[in-house]
């Protein structure tokens, strides 16, 4: 039981960090697919973040 925890498994430890550090990237996705979906998250983001200043902006005042 104190195996599956975690921290005896020096082996299967190590495989798993190196997977988590750099996650394979599927390879169906184009690298202007991925320049594509990164500019649609980034407006999306930012237009969130303009909504977010405005409430912030109104509850203020």
């Amino acid at each position: 039981a104190a195996a599956a925890g975690g921290g005896g498994n020096t082996g299967t430890g190590r495989d798993t960090a190196q997977a988590a550090a750099e996650p394979p990237l599927p390879s169906a996705l184009s690298q202007s697919q991925i320049y594509a979906l990164n500019r649609v998250m980034t407006e999306l983001e930012q237009q969130q973040f303009d909504s977010f200043c405005k409430q912030m902006q109104g509850s203020g005042e």
